[in-house]
């Protein structure tokens, strides 16, 4: 097995070396960008065994794909720097990766849409972050005219109404959840109330992303991305504590910290429309929670956009893909963001 390097960098050299020299006649981009845990930079020895050798995207005119393909497949060695060229995994077959395409089918084919003509707030919504961070992540190896970098510059975060809406509509699924936790302890559901705390400390990780205009990964790398964001060390410890304690007394408080500490970084995000960061009681329930909606509220009122704050706090379609099951109605005075669905009784 020839020596790991970071994936990264051994499709940069692979480009500079073999692929580039391939490709003097034809204009062209070229890139590692996509799926793969070595675009986030996220890929160790055990990356080897699933997927991973020298890869490369290449971009040119759509007249030019059939006969670049041509030449990459007659010009490629059968290994650089000891590691094949041609490789397969599970259902993939055994073929080189370096794929010819232009810059529009492969954003259509990675986003649903070509950001070139142009991008709405539904556009938004409907793109995955774990697409968008393969497609702003990653490295470039050549772009002469820039084009790569001016659709990557383009989705390096979202229009700040998108991104408060989809702010909103994550403190929403913490405000549908935070009282769960101790009232399952309550009636002897232990096993609950730990996976209630799992899921709420995994939608407190995704505001701070938000709050650092950073695209959250799959889950695989939440974790590994979250320690990478500026200022995560106090909340980092707080949901370790929350999740990881014994006693549901202490697991509690380490939550109500994460709380605090969450809707603190919410206030330095927007010193316009803060809010008052310390938990509270539950209506009349001996337990305290941060009335999450509150915040939801501030970031609404924010929005300037008069369809986006219209539309229900469902989120994204990461966010909706992994929804609470209860939607409780949001309180007065945000009727423009009631859901649609069937709600339920969050006392219950």
């Amino acid at each position: 097995m020839p020596e790991f390097v970071p994936g990264l960098d051994l499709s940069g050299a692979f480009y500079a070396e073999v692929v580039g020299p391939l490709l003097e006649t034809w204009p062209h981009v070229a890139a590692r960008i996509g799926a793969g845990s070595d675009v986030l930079g996220l890929d160790t020895s055990r990356s080897t065994d699933h997927g991973w050798r020298p890869q490369v995207t290449v971009f040119v005119d759509s007249g030019d794909v059939s006969v670049v393909e041509e030449a990459v497949e007659a010009g490629l060695p059968d290994s650089f720097t000891d590691w094949p060229v041609r490789f397969g995994w599970d259902e993939a077959a055994v073929s080189h990766h370096v794929e010819v395409t232009t810059c529009s089918e492969w954003c259509i084919k990675q986003l649903g849409v070509d950001p070139a003509a142009g991008l709405d707030s539904t556009d938004w919504l409907l793109m995955p972050q774990q697409k968008l961070l393969e497609t702003t992540a990653g490295a470039v190896f050549h772009d002469p005219a820039g084009t790569l970098g001016r659709v990557r510059e383009q989705l390096r975060w979202y229009p700040d109404d998108v991104w408060r809406w989809i702010l909103a509509s994550q403190w929403h699924r913490v405000a549908q959840e935070e009282a769960f936790v101790a009232r399952a302890v309550e009636v002897g559901d232990e096993l609950g109330s730990r996976i209630i705390i799992a899921r709420l400390a995994r939608d407190l990780m995704r505001v701070w992303f938000l709050l650092c205009r950073a695209y959250w990964p799959y889950d695989k790398w939440l974790g590994s991305c979250f320690r990478r964001l500026p200022g995560n060390r106090p909340l980092f410890a707080a949901l370790t504590d929350a999740v990881g304690c014994s006693d549901h007394a202490e697991r509690e408080a380490a939550l109500q910290a994460a709380f605090h500490l969450a809707a603190q970084g919410h206030n330095r995000f927007d010193p316009a429309r803060t809010v008052d960061t310390e938990p509270r009681l539950f209506h009349t329930r001996p337990w305290k929670v941060l009335m999450a909606d509150r915040l939801a509220e501030a970031c609404l009122a924010g929005i300037t956009d008069p369809s986006l704050r219209r539309l229900p706090l469902v989120g994204t379609v990461g966010q909706a893909a992994t929804a609470p099951t209860s939607s409780p109605t949001p309180p007065a005075p945000a009727p423009y963001i009631a859901c649609t669905t069937p709600t339920t009784d969050q006392h219950r």
